[in-house]
């Protein structure tokens, strides 16, 4: 018998490809997790381990989703497919506020999501990630407001604000905080964050308006 079994079209790192032969293979590979195209180039995730990625994740993104859940105009997501110009990533969290206006991140026919979110979450093993070099370099362009980082190695989170278009560091208040300019009322106790005391993080959430 003649075996029919498809050859499934080649995706590695480095290759140099167009965002649209880049989303053709990448659909057609369900055995890859995660991928990404900056600048024309291809970056095949490594497998994710759980205390250094997937936890990280998750409290982040619980984190926004709690903020969301309380500003009917705003919708968090994590991982999903963001269409930047030329270049496909897939951001571990982030958070768009929703313009009825069509300014903005908006589902393309689709469903995927086109346009820059106004913050962008990353979780990443140290400050040698790419997520603090390239990633962060397509984020400044591309006009995301705030970026932060999980550095999970080195136990800190970064958080820049941008700036007369260059990314600026913001440091916690006495209190151990750092607030959102983009979203009004979206705290993060730094610490307890890294604590992974998530409970604190939502206390930390709650404490003001809803807004």
């Amino acid at each position: 018998m003649v075996s029919s079994k498809t050859e499934l079209p080649s995706l590695r790192s480095g290759d140099q490809l167009t965002r649209e032969e880049f989303h053709r293979r990448y659909a057609a590979r369900p055995d890859i997790r995660r991928a990404e195209l900056i600048d024309g180039v291809v970056y095949v995730a490594s497998p994710t381990r759980f205390s250094h990625h997937d936890k990280p994740t998750g409290a982040m993104i619980f984190w926004l989703f709690a903020y969301a859940g309380r500003h009917p105009d705003v919708e968090a997501g994590g991982s999903a497919s963001l269409f930047l110009g030329d270049d496909e990533v897939q951001p571990d969290a982030f958070l768009f506020r929703v313009d009825p206006e069509g300014r903005g991140p908006r589902e393309n026919a689709e469903g995927y999501l086109e346009g820059a979110p106004q913050l962008v979450v990353e979780i990443a093993a140290s400050s040698v990630s790419y997520d603090l070099r390239t990633k962060l370099e397509l984020y400044r362009r591309s006009g995301v407001q705030e970026y932060i980082v999980w550095r999970t190695l080195d136990r800190a989170i970064d958080w820049f604000r941008l700036r007369d278009g260059e990314y600026v560091r913001v440091e916690p208040d006495p209190r151990g905080m750092i607030e959102s300019e983009a979203f009004p009322g979206l705290r993060l106790d730094v610490s307890k964050m890294l604590e992974g005391d998530t409970l604190g993080v939502l206390a930390a959430l709650t404490t003001g308006p809803t807004g």
